[in-house]
């Protein structure tokens, strides 16, 4: 095969082309300090960093449940435990009622505390959070007790709302309100369900008080402690389970950001360039393609036209 100048200097460009280009790539990952742009540059590396994005979003994802969920248990938390210290004020001075050192004037206004009292149980019954009522099951824009201190809405145990907080990982966060406020007649529901229209047992303890206070019953009025000292033990139940799910819900996020972590360390490896090889592959490049310029110049020698031009 015969090999002519244009064709040594054809081959001597292509190469030169090919060294500039691998210099361009090592220069492109200096300033990025990123292995690869396109998918070309690395299929492997580029489908590793989709997954492990999208890993990443998935973690964002749950870590913003998480602190919802907690935000959620924390007014709820924050509910029960307003209405623990008002009925453990309820039971102060039912207790203080119930002696015979009271006359009619001081149940009276004992009386007109209570009822300030059931007006405030029912406000923080009706509590929001983000604009949802939290007691209310599903049925969130409504109020769970009406100005009465009647359900305002049909409740079952079973409207729970789960959030997912991690792969294969959820956790139910809302108190319905019949859990909370109990109930006092038989509807026809199953047991724990309540039904609009009926008095919560907890403003029937309440108004039960009132009356006896009202009538000076002492009967009536030492009844009333035995009952509010039940409601209360249901109130720090649920108090003590809305604080385990928030003591989980740490434990959750705490391990999401080891995840985060992890998953963020493992992107880094598969994009990340390591400065000091990319230093080291650049000088090298420089190097070859500085050569190759210096080779060209030689292949590249004058010819008589151009003496004769």
């Amino acid at each position: 095969m015969r090999i002519t100048n244009n064709m040594m200097i054809m081959n001597m460009m292509n190469n030169m082309h090919s060294n500039l280009g691998r210099l361009d790539k090592v220069q492109q990952q200096m300033s990025s300090q990123k292995k690869f742009r396109l998918p070309s540059d690395d299929p492997i590396g580029v489908s590793k960093s989709l997954k492990y994005n999208t890993d990443l979003s998935k973690i964002e994802q749950y870590k913003r449940n998480v602190n919802d969920a907690v935000s959620w248990l924390e007014i709820t938390e924050s509910s029960v435990a307003e209405l623990v210290d008002i009925f453990q004020r309820v039971r102060e001075i039912t207790v203080e009622g119930a002696t015979d050192s009271y006359g009619p004037e001081d149940l009276e206004k004992i009386s007109a505390e209570v009822k300030q009292i059931r007006e405030q149980i029912i406000k923080v019954a009706n509590t929001k959070y983000a604009n949802r009522s939290i007691f209310s099951g599903y049925k969130t824009d409504k109020d769970v007790l009406d100005e009465d201190g009647n359900y305002n809405v049909n409740l079952s145990i079973t409207e729970k709302s789960a959030y997912n907080v991690g792969p294969a990982d959820s956790i139910l966060i809302n108190t319905v309100g019949n859990e909370l406020f109990g109930r006092v007649a038989d509807s026809g529901y199953t047991d724990n369900d309540a039904v609009a229209g009926e008095k919560c047992q907890m403003l029937e303890v309440i108004d039960n008080l009132i009356q006896g206070l009202d009538n000076d019953d002492n009967a009536l009025i030492d009844n009333s402690i035995a009952a509010i000292d039940d409601t209360m033990k249901n109130l720090l139940s649920i108090g003590a389970g809305i604080g385990a799910k928030t003591n989980r819900l740490d434990l959750n996020m705490n391990r999401l950001e080891e995840q985060k972590l992890s998953v963020t360390k493992l992107l880094s490896n598969n994009e990340d360039v390591d400065m000091s090889e990319v230093i080291m592959n650049l000088k090298m490049m420089e190097n070859v393609y500085n050569a190759s310029l210096s080779a060209g110049a030689r292949v590249i020698q004058p010819s008589l036209i151009d003496f004769l031009g």
